[in-house]
Order: structure tokens, then sequence, then C-alpha cells
């Protein structure tokens, strides 16, 4: 009786907690974007600067993704599979993202890559603008978003072992060929859900795009930055119309997110 009551108490707050921590702020979020009606709604959503927020915020998310993607597969696929010196510090140095604030990490990119950056003669010579433009938000977006990947591949190439790509390499198989058809078959569930958490994070970032991105309406502005924006200029229910964009965008994330897991449990069955 006394563990079934504490079973309960347990659930009780778990989901009073979750209840007011996430599903009342995101309610909030819907009702406030749809007090005025549908069509003050419908206006904010497709305003020039949000669309332009909203295209710039995609384009970035997919760059982003692409690259970390790429570098987390290779990533893990050194760590686990081989050794080498500096293994434990290629570790660390992907972890770095997770200790270091976002604002720091965008203050970083200024300090290389901004006028009063040691890279900015040789920038300006070439003509090439990277800090309050679409390269310094892709880099500062990859920054803080790199860890994911690898982080979810890392832990499943290392359970995996090199027992059957070394067989395979026997058999006269190459790299390429041994990574698709012997590692990927092995990892895609877990790639997947790195891709999806790596995509989330990209999406919602505010703190390092901030600062490398100079608010530049309309050009460097993402849809965060566009949000706070409007919340600044005091239109809440543009605001909050707009920032219900990411909330579905998070919701779409959720149910992937979830699927890969299902997916992940029942092969593990």
């Amino acid at each position: 009786m006394r563990q079934k009551l504490v079973k309960w108490l347990l659930i009780v707050l778990g989901t009073a907690f979750l209840g007011v921590m996430l599903v009342l702020p995101l309610a909030t979020v819907l009702v406030y974007a749809l007090r005025q009606g549908w069509e003050t709604f419908s206006q904010a959503i497709t305003e020039e600067y949000a669309i332009k927020a909203l295209n710039l915020t995609l384009l970035a998310t997919f760059i982003t993704v692409i690259i970390n993607t790429t570098f987390g597969v290779f990533a893990a696929w050194a760590i686990s599979k081989f050794q080498f010196r500096g293994k434990q510090v290629l570790t660390a140095l992907i972890d770095i993202p997770f200790s270091i604030s976002p604002i720091i990490a965008g203050l970083v990119f200024i300090l290389v890559f901004g006028r009063i950056g040691w890279a900015y003669p040789l920038l300006e010579a070439w003509n090439i603008k990277i800090v309050f433009a679409l390269p310094g938000i892709v880099l500062a977006t990859i920054f803080v978003t790199f860890p994911f990947v690898s982080r979810e591949l890392i832990p499943l190439m290392e359970a995996q072992g090199s027992d059957e790509e070394e067989a395979a390499a026997l058999m006269g198989a190459k790299g390429l060929l041994i990574f698709r058809k012997v590692t990927l078959p092995h990892i895609k569930w877990g790639l997947l859900y790195g891709v999806i958490l790596c995509t989330a994070r990209a999406l919602g970032e505010f703190g390092a795009v901030s600062v490398v991105s100079g608010h530049l309406r309309g050009q460097t502005n993402t849809l965060p930055l566009h949000v706070e924006i409007l919340f600044n200029e005091f239109k809440l229910t543009a605001a909050f119309a707009v920032s219900s964009i990411l909330v579905l965008i998070a919701v779409i994330i959720l149910i992937l997110r979830n699927i890969v897991e299902y997916r992940v449990k029942r092969e593990e069955r």
C-alpha cells in the first residue's frame, strides 16, 4: 500500500511539474497568439520580415545539420574505431560547447572575425563578410550544436566494436563500402536521433546568433531574434504568433524523436 502511494505521488508530482514547466507555457503561447483572431495571427506570420526570418532560420539550420552530421560521423568513427594520440583531447574538445555559454561563443567569433579581430584584414582584402552576415550565423549555430550527432554515435559505435569492419576489410571491402554496408545499419537510428536533436537546437539558437547577427531586420534576423524584436516593440500578439511557428516545429520534432526512440527500442528487443 505504501509503495503504491509513493508511486502515485511521484507520478502526480512529475505530471504537475511537466504541466507547469512545459504544457502551460506552450498553451499560453497559442492562446496569446490567437487572442486577437485568426486574421491578426495570419498577418503576423506572413509579414515580410517574419517570412525572411523563417527562411534564414531554415537555411542556417539546414547548413548546420549537414556540416555537423558529416563531422559527427567522422569524429565518432575515428574515436570509436581507431587508436591514436590525442584521442582524449579530441573527445574533450567535442564537449566544449556544452560547457561554454552561447553568448561567449558569439563574442569569440566577434573577436576573431569582427572589425577588432585578427582575421578581419584578411577577410576585408578578400571581400569576405563573416560577422553580421549568414556565415557568422551559421558558424555560431554550428559551434553550439556540433556535439549532438557525435555524442549520439560514439557510444553506439564503441558498443558495436570493430570485428565486423575488420572482417569486411579482410574480404576486400573498401572504407566507404564498409561504412555503408556494415557500420551504417547499426547506427542509423542513433544517427537520425542525433540529427533531430541537432535540428531542434539549431532552430531555437538565440545567444550566439544574437551576438554575431547584428540584428539587421530582414537580413540577419533569425526567427528567435525576430520574436525578441517584436516583444521589445510591445507587439505581443505578433511576437506570440511568430513564436507559435517555433512551437509547431518543436512539436513535430518531438513526434519524430519519439518515433525514432520507439524504433530503436523495438529493434533492441
